[in-house]
């Protein structure tokens, strides 16, 4: 081992910022992660990423600081390197926290493709997005069909939420409701992992992502890897589709690494064209044809249904939306709002006069997220707080738009209607003839 290492801090949010470590830095004998620092995802700072993930060459472990505290530790320990590892951030924020690291006296650093994908035995289909809440988990779920519809055994393996005990989340399998039970999982863990569940389809996620994807690989034909966030895939994909969003044109080119994505897709889905305005939907479009004109487009919709729709008709409704999607998404509203306007809701409550606890400190930080409730669930504190709010709200009803049922994780004691919405391609290529195209000309190994 070398006597100078080069000193390393790793600016992250429990997600990328492992699986670049574990891939490039846990067995580097060049290199010294002194620290992990935290951001986007509550409560995760103050903790330690173990002894038992980090290797033999971190036996203490590794701590993990809030990323507030970035500066001090540059200098308090002699920073070399930082590595910027999470995602879903406009090249505005990036570029600040990058003169923020140099002026302190370190190299700023974003690892790309190269140094972080790994290279699956089986063939990889990765779904991906240029921001959260774009339609990427319905889109994974299109592809499973289409696979599973061949005869294919499809796994999907999610991008990391790894928000509990880490050496126990190291590699998690989930096939049934009651796998999201007995690992814990937060709402937004369940968000991801029960929709695939419901629709028969196995899912991995974790923290080590190699050992993850060679578990994945012996009971799998096929690997779907299920994007988070707008985070570049963490395996060497045969086929990349990345879906973009109408709603907010001009974000496809404008944050972090959404544009990545959409520069190396072979697939690019404009998800929403039944509710996006053409201006939107043309700007996308001549966004898409300069920065990879050679990307198969296809469009599509998300329409959405419910199973109550009377309860909203002519009634004051609280609507609660998915978290990320509103918090760090930046979206102004989601399919919760769709539907009450669709079905012809008097009007919106808005829910900041009812907050509690952590659901109060999520509208301090996000101040522009409304007259929305934000489903957030990274914990049992803020589960409690969620359903101690919407029980305050003065409302006829609650829509809940969020990709599972509240109902099944907390108590709603208000009548209550549960939105649904899946991908459904407009016009010609489908995914399904884009996916069948890919196997007979053996892009599919």
């Amino acid at each position: 081992m070398s006597d100078e290492r080069i000193q390393v801090i790793i600016m992250g949010a429990a997600g990328r910022d492992f699986h670049n470590f574990n891939v490039y830095y846990r067995d580097n004998p060049d290199y010294n992660v002194v620290a992990f620092t935290a951001t986007q995802i509550p409560d995760i700072d103050d903790r330690k990423y173990p002894a038992e993930l980090a290797g033999a060459l971190y036996p203490d472990g590794i701590p993990i600081y809030p990323e507030e505290d970035l500066e001090e530790l540059i200098d308090e320990f002699d920073i070399d390197d930082v590595v910027f590892a999470y995602s879903d951030v406009s090249y505005d924020t990036i570029m600040h926290k990058a003169s923020m690291v140099n002026q302190a006296g370190a190299d700023f650093r974003i690892m790309g493709a190269k140094s972080t994908m790994v290279r699956s035995e089986k063939p990889v289909i990765a779904v991906c997005a240029v921001r959260t809440g774009c339609g990427k988990s319905q889109t994974t779920r299109r592809v499973c069909d289409i696979l599973k519809a061949q005869g294919k055994k499809v796994v999907a393996i999610r991008h990391p939420m790894p928000y509990g005990d880490l050496v126990k989340q190291k590699v998690q399998r989930f096939a049934t409701l009651d796998d999201l039970k007995k690992h814990n999982c937060t709402i937004e863990e369940m968000e991801e992992y029960e929709p695939h569940i419901m629709n028969g389809t196995i899912v991995y996620a974790g923290v080590d992502y190699e050992a993850i994807l060679r578990e994945a690989e012996k009971e799998a034909d096929i690997i779907v890897w299920d994007g988070g966030n707008n985070d570049m895939p963490f395996y060497i994909p045969d086929l990349m589709i990345t879906v973009v969003d109408p709603h907010r044109p001009g974000h496809e080119i404008s944050y972090f690494p959404g544009e990545t994505n959409l520069m190396m897709a072979d697939v690019v889905v404009i998800n929403k064209i039944d509710t996006a305005d053409m201006d939107g939907i043309q700007e996308v479009r001549d966004n898409i044809d300069l920065v990879n004109p050679d990307a198969i487009v296809v469009d599509a919709a998300s329409p959405i249904f419910v199973d109550n729709p009377d309860i909203i008709r002519n009634a004051k409704v609280l609507v609660v939306e998915d978290g990320p999607t509103l918090t760090h998404g930046e979206m102004a509203y989601g399919a919760g709002v769709v539907a009450a306007d669709k079905y012809g809701a008097a009007e919106l409550v808005d829910p900041r006069p009812w907050t509690v606890g952590k659901i109060t400190e999520t509208f301090e930080k996000y101040e522009d997220i409304g007259e929305l409730l934000p489903a957030m669930g990274y914990g049992d504190e803020q589960m409690k707080d969620l359903e101690a709010t919407i029980a305050k709200v003065e409302c006829d009803a609650v829509i809940i738009g969020t990709p599972i049922d509240l109902r099944r994780v907390i108590k709603i004691d208000k009548p209550s209607t549960r939105v649904y919405y899946k991908l459904q391609e407009i016009g010609e290529p489908t995914l399904e003839t884009i996916i069948m195209n890919a196997f007979k000309a053996g892009l599919m190994r």
